[in-house]
């Protein structure tokens, strides 16, 4: 894994693929930063594909409890094209209480008839609805055991 000057890396900013291996799995935070000397940044979005020999954890009962510290409200105001996002920093809350919110009329997914239209239903609320990120969240991709800690974010959106 080699490094370059991270703005001369992907300037169309495209979504990029990567496939670590298990070794570079186990250390996803040394991984993430390879990806951004590559551009993966840029488009604000990779995809990672997990190596052969990965296993996800088996359940995720016992992190009800975990604490989001500072959830992002992301508020978007505009019209025709035109539009301004701001983030507004909500009060901590469990992933219990984020799930819940998950699983609300307010943020549930809408019935849908394909991926097109549900981004069409996304695009249509933002405005309306601001979705709330449960952003920096210390989590595993693994069993206790098997690898080391990450940050993940998780999204709730409003599209119905």
């Amino acid at each position: 894994m080699t490094t370059k000057n991270f703005d001369e890396q992907n300037p169309a900013c495209k979504i990029m693929t990567f496939r670590p291996t298990l070794e570079e799995f186990r250390d996803f935070n040394k991984y993430l930063v390879y990806m951004e000397s590559k551009g993966a940044h840029r488009s604000g979005l990779a995809k990672v594909i997990p190596p052969k020999g990965w296993k996800p954890k088996r359940h995720y009962d016992d992190i009800d409890d975990l604490v989001i510290p500072a959830p992002i409200q992301q508020m978007v105001t505009g019209q025709s094209g035109l539009f301004t996002q701001y983030n507004i920093q909500k009060k901590a809350m469990t992933v219990k209480e984020f799930r819940r919110l998950a699983n609300s009329d307010k943020y549930c997914t809408p019935r849908y008839m394909d991926y097109e239209d549900l981004e069409r239903k996304y695009w249509k609320n933002l405005t309306f609805v601001a979705p709330l990120y449960g952003a920096d969240v210390n989590g595993s991709l693994y069993d206790e055991g098997l690898g080391r800690l990450f940050k993940s974010n998780l999204g709730l959106y409003h599209t119905g």
